[in-house]
């Protein structure tokens, strides 16, 4: 039986739902198609990376997790930053985390185009990505219940995908094979020849962004804890089990394809899983991967168009303007429509943003905007969270962040040298740059506006 919330939103999905959706945030497009340049800038030098990023993340997901189990009413993790820092830095904090999903659902519905010109190259960039924001957002808007079935089954299919390929590589490792060239399979091939930074220090640091963009959207098993029947039950194992994800999937797979194929011998334009299954004999290789990246980037725009549509939602909740009034309306199906169709309306930008001249690379850019956007969201969480800890609502026998005094400020140091980092990959110097001026701009008029208006909950115990 669903459970209806007060605001008329449905309590329609399962534990297998929620699980299905946390590890969908975590497996994208940046594993199954950037892995490659990834590896190609920085060598065995990856695992390191994702291992601190994934470390980050999951510490940060602790910290949501916390708030939430405390207040799981509430529809995003981005209300707490209202709810303990005060209305400007939610307000800024919500508009910046709702244009970030707006970019990332753009930077996916770009990868989309690619992967579906692979089997009809004459088709148009534009009308592939319209076809796709019409589907999904046709399912978003149904209800949360089909939204959550939908995502399921993306998850499942990026799973076998990363699953087969650990086992078709242990298999080879274990078996002696032997490429073209005579290079064995094996574990070894990691560490030949090891150097920490084998084309400079610069290109190690200029590998956090990327990895970064990998790892977005992990904090989407958050958005569905307003719509879950049994929040405080489903939550301490989601966010819990988000680490052995990332062990298993990313560093799992990393190091399979870096020990079948010796690292400076992978294609940093093509993605590894299709080298790696190629090498083993697999004639359609190229398509099964190309239709296992495609539904990753479906899936994601996918959770994309539903946090978004949910984010606007709020945001009209908590604004006393007129014009916010249309994105109030719950349908009968117990989702926010009016949300949905804004932010899947302005998604349609994305193939202006590709017919630009100037920008050579679309999916780099949105992807870098929203990578900034999401930066300082997620450090506003972490204030948000550290307020939280000093007032009223702080549940002593809550789902708490582990070893907090030296976890939460690490964390929040972390995400400014991730910000730095940006500045380290030429493509991410404009996005970077215009993320300080929206600061400045937007940030600084939100600050005026709501100076004199506290954080109303923040009460010293």
């Amino acid at each position: 039986m669903n459970t209806i919330n007060k605001d008329g939103t449905k309590r329609t999905l399962h534990n297998r739902h929620v699980q299905m959706i946390a590890i969908g945030g975590t497996i994208g497009t940046g594993l199954f198609l950037g892995a490659g340049n990834s590896i190609a800038k920085t060598g065995p030098s990856i695992i390191i990376v994702y291992a601190v990023l994934g470390l980050f993340f999951f510490l940060m997901m602790r910290a949501i997790g916390e708030m939430l189990y405390a207040s799981p009413e509430e529809h995003t993790f981005v209300a707490f930053i209202t709810k303990y820092l005060g209305i400007g830095p939610g307000v800024f904090a919500a508009w910046s985390y709702w244009l970030g999903l707006i970019f990332l659902a753009m930077a996916e519905l770009t990868a989309i185009s690619t992967y579906v010109q692979y089997w009809f190259p004459t088709w148009n960039t534009s009308l592939i990505q319209i076809i796709f924001l019409i589907i999904l957002g046709a399912v978003n808007l149904i209800a949360a219940k089909i939204f959550g079935e939908a995502e399921f089954w993306f998850a499942m299919i990026k799973i076998i995908a990363i699953i087969a390929l650990i086992a078709v590589g242990l298999m080879m490792i274990f078996t002696g094979f032997k490429d073209t060239s005579g290079v064995q399979a094996s574990f070894g091939n990691i560490f030949h020849k090891f150097q920490m930074f084998p084309n400079g220090i610069t290109s190690f640091i200029a590998a956090f962004p990327m990895v970064f963009f990998a790892f977005q959207g992990i904090e989407f098993v958050s958005i569905t804890i307003g719509e879950t029947e049994n929040p405080r039950k489903v939550l301490p194992k989601a966010v819990n089990q988000t680490i052995y994800r990332i062990l298993i999937f990313y560093i799992g797979a990393m190091l399979i394809i870096m020990s079948i194929n010796p690292w400076r011998e992978i294609n940093p334009a093509q993605s590894p899983f299709v080298q790696v299954f190629k090498l083993a004999g697999l004639p359609a290789a190229a398509a099964v991967i190309n239709f296992v990246v495609l539904t990753s980037a479906a899936s994601a725009l996918n959770s994309a168009i539903f946090s978004a549509g949910r984010h606007l939602y709020t945001l009209s909740m908590e604004s006393e303007a007129a014009m916010m009034k249309p994105f109030r309306h719950i349908s009968k199906t117990g989702v926010p429509s009016g949300g949905i169709l804004l932010s899947v309306a302005l998604m349609f930008i994305s193939p202006i943003i590709s017919a630009i001249p100037q920008i050579t690379s679309a999916f780099e850019f949105v992807t870098s905007v929203s990578s900034d956007l999401y930066i300082l969201v997620y450090g506003l969480a972490m204030l948000a969270h550290r307020q939280y800890k000093k007032s009223q609502d702080f549940m002593s026998t809550g789902f708490l962040m582990p070893a907090y005094k030296i976890t939460s400020p690490a964390t929040i140091v972390f995400f400014a040298v991730i910000f730095i980092s940006l500045f380290f990959n030429p493509g991410s110097i404009v996005p970077a740059i215009g993320a300080i001026i929206w600061c400045i701009i937007f940030g600084g008029a939100t600050w005026l506006r709501y100076r004199k208006t506290p954080a109303a909950v923040v009460k010293e115990k």
